[in-house]
């Protein structure tokens, strides 16, 4: 009974995903972020554009919120060809060890930063390594710099982390960043951190000011601490094959409208951290600095296992902090 439910299974999947690929005058575009997020802001932005440029020939169907699943399932989607294009983040170093370059800690130093790290690594071999796992980046935008909010204390050091249960993405390095700095990470989906920070499963998270405040996070939380830890790209992504399906003229005005996008989103991105800082503070939330120095030295393992594990790591590293103009 099983294998036959599983095989039917399979059968209606493969059936919807000739159907999506056979239907090209329908866009499917997918994120797993809230409207209000700086995610959700940048993909109305990006499909307002890109449906001004196809107008009535093709129709873009855009679902946020996870409502077509999270980052993991999107990158299936995307394969299969279920989902046309997703916006994916910190679970892309689960395609290519690559992109876990994005979650080392303090490796950003601002947006301008990210641009040329943008320009001279991910678009040629980050971008070539996703092709080969079956993924397009069409384009890097914003998710945004990460900070640290919890309901227990106000954190300064690291060791103001030891024990704290951290909810992070579903990302082995970001985990093993929270393990390294002494709390307790504990990966799950973005949709269900609310929940659990209201319910005392989770005791704190880390996320862009424009996330926390999109999922009202801020208001099952005391301690908001700046901590910067990490800038967190997310990529417009597409599968490879679903890619080569669209004509030229829907590809070249993809490529266009992700590209203006993309300034627009790192322009937003730096006034909702002035805006939304303030609104949290008015709402009640206490709020930090941090002990920057003491993290980045708390963080030297991790670097070390990257430079280990991941194949030329310690020349990826070098080749993005060579593009800082520190």
């Amino acid at each position: 009974m099983l294998k036959h439910l599983l095989g039917a299974s399979a059968l209606t999947l493969a059936v919807v995903a000739t159907q999506v690929q056979a239907d090209k005058d329908k866009i499917v575009f997918a994120i797993g972020g809230s409207p209000q997020s700086l995610q959700g802001q940048t993909a109305q932005e990006f499909t307002r554009r890109l449906q001004e440029r196809l107008g009535d020939d093709v129709q873009i169907d855009y679902y946020d919120s996870g409502q077509l699943g999270d980052e993991r399932q999107l990158i299936q989607r995307l394969r299969m060809g279920t989902v046309d294009l997703a916006a994916i983040s910190s679970i892309m170093s689960s395609v290519s060890p690559d992109f876990a370059l994005f979650d080392l800690p303090y490796l950003v130093k601002d947006r301008d930063h990210l641009k040329r790290i943008d320009d001279e690594i991910v678009m040629t071999e980050l971008a070539e390594s996703a092709e080969q796992r079956g993924l397009k980046i069409v384009s890097t935008w914003e998710n945004g710099f990460r900070h640290i909010t919890n309901s227990r204390r106000a954190i300064t050091t690291p060791d103001d982390l030891d024990g704290l249960r951290i909810r992070t993405p579903q990302s082995d390095w970001r985990t093993r960043m929270f393990s390294t700095w002494g709390a307790n990470p504990t990966p799950m989906a973005f949709s269900e951190v609310f929940v659990g920070l209201q319910t005392g499963v989770i005791d704190g998270q880390e996320n862009p000011l424009s996330n926390i405040y999109g999922a009202r996070l801020h208001e099952v939380q005391k301690y908001l601490s700046l901590s910067n830890h990490v800038y967190t790209p997310i990529w417009l992504t597409a599968g490879q094959g679903g890619w080569n399906q669209f004509s030229d003229e829907v590809r070249e005005a993809i490529s266009e409208a992700a590209a203006e996008t993309q300034a627009w989103a790192f322009a937003r991105g730096a006034e909702l951290d002035e805006e939304l800082l303030e609104t949290m503070r008015e709402a009640g939330v206490e709020i930090n600095d941090i002990d920057r120095d003491a993290f980045i030295d708390a963080s030297t393992p991790v670097y070390e296992v990257f430079a280990e594990q991941v194949d030329g790591g310690q020349a990826l590293v070098d080749r993005a902090m060579a593009l800082s103009d520190d």
